[in-house]
């Protein structure tokens, strides 16, 4: 089956930037069934990274070896969002830097339900400026019961201390967010309690001010406990949580076993921030589901990756 002209005009132009060493790899989302031979004519010595909806479809691409699959979600979504969780997924595979250029090819008007869907739009998108908002989509699909408005809330104060750090020096900490009952009963303090006697509302993330005496609270050691509401509960406190069992990358520190632990023996999201590298990560369930790497101090947003050692002992804390 022969290619139609649009998607051949397409593969052209994906080629010639390519060539023009603009990007690093092509990234086509389609649900139909392309001519990959045809395809592969025209480019010649590209990366070619594929996105699968179903196992079928992605047992046929894996059987090529010039093609690199990546399996999604099959449910049906815009294709703006489904570009933006293939590039997550790649990411997080190693696929794709997180800086990198990727050429994308896709189908970007709606058809009939009946009617096939082929390539007619290519998008060039450099990762560093795509990914660089979580949207709320992409919290959604935490399946978690804490409101997308803490997690942001959290979320972006952790980005601001890994990027920031505080008085010229880097700065790490865990934020637990949600099932505070549980999370207080796994934890004693280490020191004093910085919000004890504090009404909510001098608590409430919402408020930049309450933000920017969290920065400072930050530095000192121990997990900062928010509740599902936004309100900072606790400071300085030692997650008593067994780490037996948790599988992390080479490279992680006790910070991020501690992190992974409390959200495996909890309904929480650990948020964790590196003080060798600024990277904030999401765990949940014991695992990183998401994280956000500091590049020349813009960051972006994307799901774990595999990790390199950082810090002088061989362990990123």
């Amino acid at each position: 089956m022969s290619l139609p002209k649009q998607t051949l005009a397409l593969l052209q132009a994906a080629r010639d930037i390519i060539k023009s060493q603009t990007a690093d790899a092509i990234l086509f989302l389609t649900e139909t069934s392309l001519d990959w031979d045809e395809v592969r004519s025209h480019l010649k010595n590209c990366r070619l990274i594929v996105t699968a909806v179903n196992e079928e479809t992605a047992t046929k691409l894996r059987a090529r070896e010039d093609l690199e699959v990546i399996d999604i979600d099959p449910e049906p979504v815009p294709s703006t969002e489904r570009m933006s969780l293939a590039l997550l997924k790649a990411v997080s595979l190693g696929r794709i830097q997180p800086g990198a250029h990727v050429v994308v090819l896709y189908n970007g008007i709606a058809t009939t339900e009946d009617r096939a869907e082929h390539i007619d739009s290519l998008s060039l998108i450099h990762l560093g400026e795509h990914l660089e908002r979580l949207t709320a989509q992409d919290l959604r699909k935490l399946d978690t019961q804490i409101p997308l408005e803490t997690l942001k809330l959290v979320i972006d104060l952790a980005s601001e201390i890994g990027r920031e750090g505080r008085e010229g020096k880097p700065v790490g900490v865990i934020f637990v967010v949600g099932d505070t009952r549980k999370v207080l009963s796994l934890s004693k303090p280490i020191n004093f309690n910085p919000f004890r006697g504090y009404s909510a509302e001098e608590r409430d993330l919402r408020d930049r001010r309450v933000r920017e005496q969290i920065k400072d609270i930050a530095q000192l050691d121990g997990a900062i406990i928010i509740g599902r509401d936004g309100v900072a509960v606790a400071a300085c406190m030692l997650l008593e949580v067994s780490t037996e069992g948790i599988v992390l990358n080479k490279g992680f520190g006790s910070r991020h076993a501690a992190a992974a632990a409390i959200s495996q023996k909890t309904h929480a999201i650990a948020v964790c921030v590196s003080q060798s590298s600024g990277t904030v990560r999401l765990f949940q369930n014991g695992e990183v589901v998401l994280h956000i790497e500091p590049l020349s101090r813009p960051h972006i947003w994307q799901p774990f990756r595999l990790e390199t050692q950082e810090s002088e002992d061989g362990a990123e804390d």
